[in-house]
């Protein structure tokens, strides 16, 4: 009990800190999005060089170093990453705060798109009626904004495609994040090196405040992925699942609430047609974890009362493992 509590205080602070990045990105003006975007890569090495020799977890360095597809899977999930990163802060700090959180909210139908055009994965038909409704809020949004919603569609696709990257980088949190922002730190410095040749750097000349804001940066990425890490290991998968979708809440709300971002009935409807969505996707997840629960207890208890060596208990144990295999 007292770990599942810990999980959730670590899940909601987690997404809670990410639900909260609309309010900080704009504190980071004048600077613009790239050179804020290269200083959160910059700072999130160095944060990550803290975390890891403080902990001590070196050891994973030279099998990766050895390993070309796994490092070529690292640049790729990096250089993914750098894409979403970039396309948020611009969007927050242009004032598409709501189209960002819309972003984070079609991003599960994404990584289900994703797993039946690449994975060649079988959906469920709940799963299916998700996917075509999810469409058609697509649609219905873009006749809301008189244009596809792109910033939304970026962000969604671009995490999606990290997603399904990093699952062939198997790496931990904190070595990801290592691994990751290592790719970004050159690229990054020489950015920022070029805009100070160019007298276009904001990094020493809007006063001690800023420079410490855009240093900060890295903090600010690094501590809610670690608290997400924390609550992972704590909570089941159908909880995290669930918790997902405060991120994007909270930006939503803030979005109408601090930047006061219009919402004309079009896009109503279209967020509601995405939340009927998300709302058809995690009933069928749940139920589908309930009935796999009740399979599996149900043939352990078959198991136990099976008297050793009965080869028809046997065979229909067998039998009742096989049905359960996807």
């Amino acid at each position: 009990m007292n770990e599942q509590r810990a999980g959730l205080a670590y899940g909601f602070a987690a997404y809670g800190m990410w639900g909260l990045f609309p309010l900080f990105w704009p504190l980071l003006e004048p600077a613009g999005a790239g050179e804020i975007l290269a200083h959160r890569m910059l700072w999130s090495l160095i944060v990550a060089c803290v975390i890891l020799l403080a902990l001590r977890r070196w050891s994973w360095i030279p099998g990766v170093l050895r390993q070309p597809k796994r490092m070529a899977a690292i640049a790729l999930a990096s250089t993914v990453i750098s894409i979403n990163w970039g396309i948020y802060i611009w969007g927050v700090n242009s004032g598409y705060v709501v189209e960002t959180a819309l972003g984070y909210f079609i991003n599960p139908l994404v990584s289900i798109a994703f797993g039946v055009v690449l994975l060649r994965e079988r959906l469920r038909p709940f799963q299916w009626a998700a996917v075509g409704i999810g469409a058609s809020a697509v649609v219905v949004l873009a006749i809301g904004y008189g244009r596809p919603p792109w910033i939304a569609l970026a962000l969604a696709f671009s995490f999606g495609t990290y997603s399904l990257v990093k699952k062939k980088v198997g790496l931990d949190g904190v070595e990801s994040f290592a691994a990751e922002t290592s790719v970004q730190f050159l690229p990054a410095l020489a950015y920022l090196l070029f805009m100070g040749s160019q007298g276009e750097s904001t990094f020493t000349s809007e006063g001690v405040g800023h420079t410490l804001l855009l240093a900060s940066a890295g903090a600010v990425t690094a501590v809610p992925l670690i608290a997400f890490g924390a609550s992972a290991v704590r909570l089941p998968l159908s909880t995290i699942g669930l918790m997902q979708y405060l991120a994007p809440t909270f930006q939503f709300l803030i979005g109408l609430a601090v930047f006061h971002e219009s919402m004309p009935p079009e896009r109503w409807a279209g967020f509601a047609l995405v939340w009927l969505a998300l709302a058809l996707l995690t009933w069928d997840a749940l139920r589908t974890a309930g009935q796999g629960r009740r399979q599996a207890a149900a043939l352990r208890a078959q198991q136990a009362a099976a008297p050793a060596g009965d080869t028809d208990a046997d065979a229909e144990a067998t039998a009742s493992k096989d049905a359960l295999r996807p």
